[in-house]
């Protein structure tokens, strides 16, 4: 039975639990059995929290009791590394944070156990989240449990390998410019990126720039997406930018979709996407006009005006260097590669930088105007599958371009605030997960989440797991 609790997802768990059909100790025993198996060949997980079998026992006597137990109730669940955890290290990646234990919950993480999960483990990232690869100095490179010559994404990326390998059915983890959605398509699984101040920053580490930093679940469902999200959404009192309600229907149930507008694009001003992710993202928009959507090709002027990439790198130079330089001083020789070019980068000008901030203005213009029109944007989640480790540019469609080119298509949703998902809809010739990114309109969550939950109905690729 240890196998198909490990890849059941958590609504299902939680089910199980409920209804007496397994323990709570038997999900999370499955879980650290799974972990003890497969971890020493992806190095997903960095941290065991302590006592999760004890809780799980606890859970168990409190549902045996007649306790009001919540919709997670004794359902593990793993955090990126940069989550405060009280009692259990957060490490952030880098030797500089060894051995930091925090005294309280990120408000995420208290979500999560106040709804009855329980935490399991932590998870790998590049240092101080900060790339496109899991990898740092003290806890070394995360694998793709699909390919482990391959990278399972950054910065989520260890959170994104312990649940396609089945060693979490549920997970949190952060999302600056695609930290969420990429570690999800290169190891097929989901990822919603909510709009920006759904889901509170506290206790998430750094929080510069937090006006594009998003926290969200991870998952194997769309359905566990959905009930993640509304568990975790809402002010908590303490991150300003968190100031919106969020309603906990997240619109899954019968309510139609039939009627809803959705426009797909593969480059639009975007570069080079591979082959086989545009051919997947067509399948999609093929798939949803099947079922009965309005669906046609469209291009968006404002992506084309402004490249979203440039406009990153032109405001976030300036606004990450100062909490990564204060964390450093005279520690550099312990920083990691990035983190070194990071602080190696020329500031940004006062008149480039005005300049990005008005072009990320024009970028919101521009989608307000798409979305007078369209319910839905369908595009590539990356512009190329799953890479080897360690690369510095790719070749894509015949061109070679700088590693970040991956998130030409996940930035322009940090940069604007809009809600995005991505979930698995493809196959590589070789055996890699391709992933689609659906977008909407600002709070418009229930709407990605009632289409990508129909698309999942529709998907190939349903219920394939690596063979670790």
């Amino acid at each position: 039975m240890g196998t198909d609790l490990t890849y059941a997802d958590a609504t299902a768990l939680a089910e199980l639990i409920r209804t007496g059909q397994a323990s709570s100790a038997e999900v999370v025993r499955a879980h650290l059995d799974r972990i003890e198996a497969v971890n020493g060949r992806t190095n997903a997980i960095v941290t065991l929290a302590d006592g999760a079998l004890d809780a799980a026992e606890r859970a168990d006597r409190e549902l045996a009791g007649g306790a009001d137990v919540g919709p997670l109730h004794g359902v593990p669940f793993t955090a990126k590394d940069s989550f405060d955890t009280a009692g259990v290290a957060t490490q952030r990646g880098s030797p500089i944070f060894a051995g930091r234990v925090p005294e309280t919950d990120a408000t995420a993480v208290a979500r999560m156990k106040r709804a009855g999960a329980i935490l399991l483990a932590k998870t790998n990232l590049p240092e101080f989240s900060y790339w496109i690869e899991s990898d740092n100095l003290l806890t070394g490179r995360t694998n793709n449990p699909w390919d482990l010559n391959r990278s399972s994404g950054g910065s989520s990326g260890g959170e994104s390998a312990a649940i396609a390998a089945g060693m979490s059915p549920l997970g949190l983890g952060s999302d600056l410019s695609i930290s969420l959605r990429g570690p999800a398509a290169d190891t097929g699984i989901a990822a919603l990126k909510a709009t920006h101040g759904r889901v509170p920053m506290t206790g998430i580490w750094p929080r510069e720039p937090r006006r594009d930093w998003h926290a969200g679940p991870m998952a194997r469902s769309i359905r566990d997406l959905a009930l993640a999200y509304g568990l975790r959404a809402g002010p908590d009192g303490a991150d300003g930018f968190s100031g919106v309600a969020s309603d906990y229907d997240t619109g899954l149930g019968t309510a139609p979709v039939r009627q809803l507008r959705v426009g797909w694009l593969v480059d639009s001003g975007l570069g080079p996407v591979d082959a086989e992710v545009a051919a997947t993202v067509e399948a999609a928009a093929g798939a949803l006009r099947d079922a009965g959507l309005r669906v046609e090709a469209v291009h968006i002027p404002a992506l084309e005006r402004d490249n979203p990439l440039d406009l990153f790198a032109r405001q976030h130079v300036m606004e990450m260097k100062p909490p990564v330089r204060e964390v450093t001083a005279g520690r550099e020789e312990q920083m990691f590669a990035y983190s070194r070019t990071l602080l190696g980068t020329p500031d940004t000008s006062t008149v480039d930088y005005v300049d990005a901030e008005e072009g990320v203005e024009r970028l919101r213009d521009g989608f307000a105007d798409y979305f007078r029109q369209y319910d839905l944007l369908l595009l590539p989640v990356t512009t190329i599958p799953a890479h080897a480790h360690g690369l510095g540019t790719f070749t894509v469609d015949g061109r070679t371009v700088g590693a970040f080119h991956v998130s030409s298509t996940t930035v322009p949703f940090n940069l604007t605030g809009l809600p995005a998902l991505s979930m698995r809809f493809g196959t590589t010739g070789d055996g890699l997960p391709i992933g689609v990114q659906l977008v909407a309109q600002w709070h418009a969550e229930s709407t990605i989440l009632r289409v990508a939950a129909l698309l999942e109905s529709l998907s190939p690729v349903r219920d394939q797991h690596p063979a670790l």
